[in-house]
């Protein structure tokens, strides 16, 4: 060292951590997800709020709600803590599901040991794009049903809309004005509060799908924007929570239309009091012993035919009014409405459910002379598409349910006499042995000998799912029940979609009673992916009538069956197909049988054993026509000859 240099100080030794031995190395999971936790949160209020089923068409942006589902369906010892039980039904095709979904929702009704009650709400779930669009056909049932429908449509984030990325399309405002509620949900970003809004969305939904604060049920649609990651990791479900639920009181309904679910139904003033005072709107007719029709139509409910027995009315009921039934259900009604000593006399109808079968009967509604008061307990809307109601009452005045209103003497009996004199024609004509028209493929019975067999082999317990245009129609002429079954059938629209998949949501949600659907060969094929089950999904025990007449036969009764345009009928309204059912369903891995006449088809009908079955009945169409006109001038006559001793 150089002298008179100071040497630099000496760093500070440097301290070192002492490190504790390395445990084993543990992977680095995925950070937790938002939209899992956001779905498992939406899962719990769903179930806290009184969804039991879900069903799930699969999908990739829908990932976080069909991880939450599938822990939700686990059985009780399985199930991870925080999940709430419910029950998961899984299809491939969103349109199926939708029905599915419907046919749960229909039947839950009907489901509860005290009698029937307000339909419970089932969720559908989907992925993005066209999956949604493909709901709608359900939707617009369900719309005009009143059925409570939660639709659970899974989305992009609103960064990736309008962008062109991939299955994106606009779908919050898809469904336009045939949801009670359209919301749409913010991708979750884990943020505080959150969870406590989604609960609070939920809630608004549900009260809106089950129509408690407006009286009027329908399909409501949450659009479920969901970010990256869509997959869980090892985050446990979060506690049940109460925040932001809402247990909202349900509007009052009057007792005897709480089984009024399957029609959009108002509410509205009852324009006449109990007295029938002036105080009320003057009606069309004098009060008095006015020769008085009840018309029931879809979801009338029971009370329909107590009304008609308690005043002396004749009931004109369809099927699914669940009225049809007792001393005075007309069977054959719209064959005698043109005969003008029944028909004819009517001066005042009494509406219950939304009638939507027969001409004969919009054209007596709609008749100037006619008093027509519409009893609609619910909704936003009520039936009167010929626009001549003269009162639309939330409930049947209590003179009316009390039997102190009554009919002219007679006017009950002249009614019974003519539907007897007409059944026996019906039954004259459809156990000739020329019904029986010979083709290739062996003898056919008519729509109406297979509607009659139907209804012979369905039992009061049993359940019956109609499907549209000729059966329900067939069914509305021939079904005599001293006591009916349960008949369901999608009359909001009257469509031909999905009733398979409806049938099916039926007997899932009915398991403890016989289920039969009874449809045409074009609605069965419309709706054949309905036989689609999974393997991990549950069976059901269901026998499926299809009345094959290869094509669309309904058209032939009508104007465009006539004679004069037979070069064009064929094709663009008959529509045959030539499907070969027994090889469809086998591909589908259903039984099968084929029926080629009554005596065979009775059988069959009565043991249709387990699981899910079809039985074929070939059907003439070819003379269906001609039957229908052969029937109405024999009706005719029948009745003018058991009528005259009575004129």
């Amino acid at each position: 060292m150089m002298a008179g240099v100071t040497p630099p100080p000496e760093d500070p030794p440097v301290r070192r951590r002492r490190r504790t031995p390395a445990g084993p190395a543990r992977a680095a999971g995925p950070p937790p997800s938002p939209a899992v936790a956001a779905a498992r949160v939406l899962v719990q209020a769903l179930a806290a709020l009184g969804v039991r089923d879900v069903v799930l068409a699969p999908g990739s942006r829908s990932a976080p709600l069909a991880y939450a589902l599938a822990d939700a369906a686990l059985p009780d010892d399985e199930r991870p803590a925080g999940a709430p039980a419910l029950r998961l039904h899984v299809r491939i095709d969103e349109r199926d599901a939708g029905f599915l979904a419907l046919g749960l929702a229909k039947a839950s009704v009907h489901a509860g040991e005290r009698g029937p009650s307000p339909a419970r709400p089932v969720a559908v779930v989907t992925t993005s794009g066209t999956a949604v669009a493909n709901l709608h056909p359900a939707v617009l049932e369900a719309h005009h049903a009143g059925l409570p429908l939660v639709l659970l449509t899974a989305d992009r984030p609103h960064e990736l809309r309008g962008t062109g990325a991939n299955q994106t399309t606009e779908q919050p405002q898809m469904f336009a004005s045939a949801v009670r509620l359209v919301v749409d949900v913010p991708a979750p970003g884990g943020l505080p509060g959150e969870d406590r809004d989604l609960r609070r969305t939920v809630s608004r939904a549900l009260a809106a799908a089950t129509g408690a604060r407006t009286g009027d049920p329908g399909p409501v649609h949450l659009n479920l924007a969901f970010r990256d990651p869509l997959v869980p990791g090892a985050e446990p479900w979060p506690v049940p929570a109460e925040a932001g639920l809402s247990q909202v009181t349900t509007r009052a309904q009057p007792a005897e239309h709480v089984a009024a679910a399957t029609g959009a139904l108002p509410l509205v003033v009852d324009l006449v009091d109990d007295a029938g005072d002036d105080r009320a709107r003057a009606p069309r007719r004098a009060r008095g012993a006015v020769p008085t029709v009840v018309v029931a139509g879809d979801g009338a409910g029971p009370g329909a035919a107590r009304l008609a027995e308690a005043n002396g009315w004749p009931l004109l009921a369809e099927p699914s009014s669940s009225a049809r039934q007792g001393p005075n259900a007309v069977g054959a009604y719209r064959l005698l409405l043109a005969d003008e000593r029944l028909g004819g006399r009517v001066g005042r109808v009494v509406v219950l459910g939304r009638p939507t079968l027969t001409r004969p009967v919009q054209a007596l509604l709609g008749r100037p002379d006619v008093d027509v008061l519409v009893v609609a307990p619910r909704g936003a809307d009520w039936p009167d598409a010929v626009r001549n109601a003269s009162q639309v009452l939330l409930e049947v005045p209590s003179r009316m349910r009390q039997g102190k209103v009554g009919a002219p003497a007679g006017w009950l009996d002249a009614w019974r006499t003519a539907d007897a004199a007409a059944q026996d024609v019906l039954d004259g004509v459809l156990d000739t042995p020329e019904d029986a028209r010979r083709s290739r493929s062996g003898p056919r019975v008519s729509g109406w000998a297979l509607a009659r067999a139907v209804a012979r082999a369905s039992a009061p317990d049993d359940v019956l799912v109609v499907g549209a245009s000729n059966p329900v129609r067939d069914l509305d002429l021939v079904a005599r029940w001293d006591l009916a079954p349960l008949v369901l059938a999608n009359r909001g629209l009257a469509g031909i979609d999905g009733t398979i998949a409806t049938a099916t949501g039926v007997a899932l949600a009915l398991p403890t009673r016989r289920v039969r659907a009874y449809l045409g060969d074009v609605t069965f094929l419309h709706d054949v992916g309905g036989l689609l089950r999974g393997p991990a999904e549950p069976s059901v025990n269901l026998q499926i009538v299809v009345a094959n007449d290869d094509g669309g036969s309904v058209f032939a009764t009508l104007e465009h069956g006539a004679p004069e345009r037979a070069e064009v009928f064929e094709r663009v309204f008959a529509t045959p197909h030539g499907v070969d059912v027994a090889a469809l369903c086998a591909a589908y891995g259903v039984r099968h049988t084929r029926v080629v006449d009554t005596d065979g088809l009775l059988p069959a009908l009565a043991a249709p054993g387990t699981g899910t079955s079809v039985v074929e009945v070939r059907v003439d169409r070819a003379h269906r026509r001609s039957l229908v006109e052969r029937l109405e001038v024999e009706v005719a006559a029948a009745v003018d000859k058991a009528l005259s001793p009575l004129s």
